[in-house]
């Protein structure tokens, strides 16, 4: 930008990197997993654009066996509408050849004949494992084929070194070193999209359900669901139940049933056991329930349908940021750089060597057999653990005799009161994930001591004494509700402080947990600041960011945000689709957000979108003018249809209406256009298991923060909190949840415009132009530099939990 100082550039830019001269192979093995496409074409166009030449191995190992046809060039258009294709378009198969030494011998000549000296596998860790085993025997390998006659020295020579990058794909987040396979969103999508259609038939009749979901040796499927939906119980292979479980679990049902709740949901990960390595079925769940309780109860077994659709916009988001770093891997990498598989920590792309990961994963499965339950979820990594940390908060209800009774002695023998009045309340616009914060909120604090209250209507609910005790029963069943179920407005606390303090005083109101987007940030400083003047704000008070746009400073990702992401992704295939017999067709697609351009953005990666116009990014009318000339030049191709994306703030002259006219004038006789402003159905919807995981999870870490808080605040028999950190937003930033001051966060925001001064995702907006064949420059500074397993971890400050 004219008239920015200069500031000194440390950033590496990739343009330094060539593929010129280099081939790259990439290939899918073992089982299919949504995304893999996504990932595929990544890899392919970001070879492409580097120069490097790109081949396909269809059928995984078995065609780099066979080669032949199975070896085939890739070209930029051979990936064209992939993104949104689930399974693997290129094939694959589990292959015994491979196995042998004669199977890689012939591989590798089959390699060897092509150049082909850089491989990306995707697949899970007994592909990667096999991709390792076929680099170390490579120079073995190419002096026997040498010894054959098959190869002469040079090509030896030429070839002598072969680079493996791995991504995972594999549906059941079994692989340690990464938070999330590719695949394991998509999953549970499925499942939940199974479990809300189920809970429907299921109230109706009384039923109890028994679900068994993938997960032969891993839970995380079994446990996240469970989580996403308020299961009664789950089975999962790390956390075997303890001996009479049996009668645990039907005396739980029974109280579900007694407190009005008409369906019980039963989650069974098809590898459960018992603590005596017996494996626990559906049927025999079943037969269990039926014998103790006469409920009427169903088995349902998921089986494929979990692998199979459409890949989430979260799977195709992954696929596609592992596909481009796999590829800068593979251009960084030297002849003794470990195969290394690029992964997801928090919201960063990582590397780590691959065998590291893979001990670890075989780690998971000898403490299984070993009996040794703890360390197993342990070495699973800091998701899984944290999962199933949220999962045991939220599922045993505590009997009110077990529940603090108010009074606890302090150190020095004062009397510490444990048990305070909690207010939740949604601000601002409805998200979807607002309903299963809310929930786990509720929950947690009751769990924990308190007593806690709902404010309907946000603030505005507040001052006018909308606000009543709310009970464990009375959140049953909110995970899957969409918008906000205690009701929401924008109005902010500023103008009503005299009578908000005099709530707060009348209902005794220890502390506040606000879940909301940009208004509820701006709610929260207003609170802060009114503490000179008013003692009764005097109190802890957090917020979780909850709005579609992600437009608030101190989180990289907001409850809501995927939900509406799915929602443009959904509508965005369907319209593409819409075109695929009309020939040469451009769609202007409006989407929300404010000023911030997150939505589009993200949108437009997960969609395949040509351009996308954001605020954020400045435009003129010769960026336009470039843009309806690179759809013209697109339409000589075989792909003949362009999506643009627009912000609906993201230029006031500029607008869809502007875009579309200019775009038709400009592009007749070559494209026509279409124009769709997607309104809100994007904030409307069922939260994606994402949200409803995210919204619980963050919940109870606040209300964790909450307690600690009221305890450390709690002087002379009354609350007193007015230092700058106990009014925090939790955020999510880069690998860790983190509690910020507000005061803090002012600095970082520009309030004119409500959207944070640095926003992560920008990163990604280069990422989005490579991919459709747009030369631009990408900084790599803040890729992936290779790190490793991290396996025993001191204990979490207060300030930060991984997520």
């Amino acid at each position: 930008m004219a008239g920015a100082p200069k500031r000194q550039d440390t950033r590496k830019f990739f343009e330094n990197l060539s593929g010129a001269g280099k081939c790259i192979a990439v290939l899918t093995s073992g089982g299919d997993a949504q995304g893999m496409n996504a990932a595929v074409r990544a890899v392919v166009r970001m070879g492409i654009y580097v120069g490097a030449k790109v081949y396909f191995i269809h059928e995984g190992y078995q065609g780099m066996v066979d080669g032949g046809d199975n070896i085939k060039e890739a070209t930029w258009e051979s990936v064209s509408s992939m993104l949104q294709v689930g399974g693997t378009v290129i094939g694959s198969a589990r292959c015994k050849e491979f196995r042998t030494h004669e199977g890689r011998l012939k591989a590798a000549h089959n390699l060897v004949q092509r150049s082909i000296t850089n491989l990306c596998v995707i697949g899970g860790d007994g592909s990667l494992t096999g991709a390792n085993l076929f680099r170390e025997e490579w120079s073995g390998l190419l002096t026997e084929l040498q010894q054959q006659g098959l190869i002469d020295e040079e090509a030896a020579q030429k070839n002598s070194a072969l680079h493996i990058v791995g991504m995972v794909g594999s549906i059941d987040n079994d692989f340690c070193g990464t938070d999330m396979t590719i695949g394991t969103d998509s999953a549970l999508h499925r499942i939940i999209e199974v479990v809300d259609a189920i809970m429907t038939t299921a109230q109706s009749h009384q039923r109890t359900f028994v679900l068994e979901v993938m997960g032969r040796h891993c839970g995380y499927l079994a446990l996240v669901s469970a989580l996403a939906c308020g299961a009664d119980w789950v089975f999962i292979p790390e956390m075997p139940p303890e001996d009479g479980w049996e009668d645990s679990m039907c005396q739980k049902l029974s109280e579900n049933r007694a407190d009005n709740k008409r369906l019980n949901i039963i989650i069974v990960a098809e590898g459960a056991i018992d603590s005596h390595n017996k494996a626990i079925t559906p049927d025999y769940i079943k037969d269990l329930v039926v014998r103790c309780l006469g409920f009427d109860t169903r088995v349902t077994i998921l089986g494929h349908v979990q692998r199979g659709g459409t890949p989430s916009a979260f799977d195709r988001i992954l696929a596609s940021r592992m596909g481009v770093e796999a590829v800068l891997a593979l251009l960084e990498a030297s002849a003794n750089t470990p195969a290394c598989v690029v992964s997801l920590v928090g919201n960063q792309a990582v590397r780590l060597p691959l065998m590291e990961c893979v001990q670890m994963t075989q780690e998971v499965q000898k403490a299984m057999d070993e009996k040794k339950f703890e360390e197993a979820v342990r070495l699973r990594g800091r998701s899984f653990e944290n999962n199933l940390s949220t999962y045991r908060l939220l599922s045993y209800r505590k009997a009110d005799s077990e529940l603090p009774n108010g009074e606890e002695e302090a150190g020095d023998g004062q009397q510490l009161n444990s048990s305070f009045n909690v207010a939740v309340l949604n601000v601002g616009a409805p998200a979807a994930g607002m309903n299963a914060a809310v929930r786990s909120a509720v929950r947690v604090g009751i769990t924990e001591g308190h007593k806690m209250f709902a404010v309907n209507d946000g603030f505005e609910g507040f001052y006018k004494g909308q606000i009543k005790e709310i009970k464990w029963g009375d959140v049953g069943g909110w995970t899957g509700q969409g918008g906000s179920l205690l009701g929401t407005k924008r109005t902010l606390p500023g103008k009503h402080l005299d009578k908000i303090a005099e709530q707060i005083r009348i209902h005794n109101i220890n502390a506040l947990l606000v879940i909301g987007g940009f208004e509820a940030l701006e709610s929260l400083l207003q609170l802060y600041e009114a503490r000179a003047n008013y003692e009764e704000l005097c109190i802890p008070v957090c917020m979780l960011p909850a709005t579609i746009s992600n437009n608030v400073p101190g989180t990289d990702l907001s409850i809501g945000a995927d939900t509406s992401l799915n929602a443009i992704v959904e509508t965005c295939d369907r319209i593409k689709q819409s075109a695929s017999g009309t020939k040469r067709r451009v769609f202007i697609i409006e989407t929300m957000g404010g000023y911030c351009g997150y939505l589009a953005t993200v949108g437009g990666l997960a969609a395949g979108a040509d351009t996308v116009y954001i605020y954020e990014e400045a435009f003129d009318i010769r960026d336009l003018q470039a843009n309806v000339e690179h759809l013209t030049q697109k339409m000589k191709t075989s792909i003949q249809r362009g999506l643009v994306l627009r912000n609906e703030n993201c230029n006031e002259n500029f607008t869809t209406d502007f875009i579309y006219q200019l775009y038709s004038e400009e592009g007749r006789g070559t494209f026509d256009c279409r124009k769709n402003i997607l309104g809100h159905m994007q904030q409307g919807g069922a939260p994606s298991p994402f949200d409803r995981n995210f919204g619980t999870k963050v919940a109870a870490k606040a209300m964790q923060w909450i307690t600690r808080t009221l305890k450390d605040s709690y002087k002379g028999g009354r609350v007193f909190a007015n230092s700058e950190d106990t009014a925090c937003l939790l955020g999510m930033r880069r690998r860790a949840l983190v509690f910020q001051p507000v005061s803090q966060l002012r600095d970082e925001t520009d309030f004119v415009h409500r959207i944070p001064k640095e926003q992560w995702w920008l990163k990604l907006r280069p990422l989005m132009k490579i991919l459709a064949k747009y030369k631009t420059s990408y900084d790599v500074s803040d890729s992936g530099q290779l790190e490793h397993v991290t396996r025993f971890r001191a204990k979490e400050s207060n300030t930060t939990a991984t997520i």
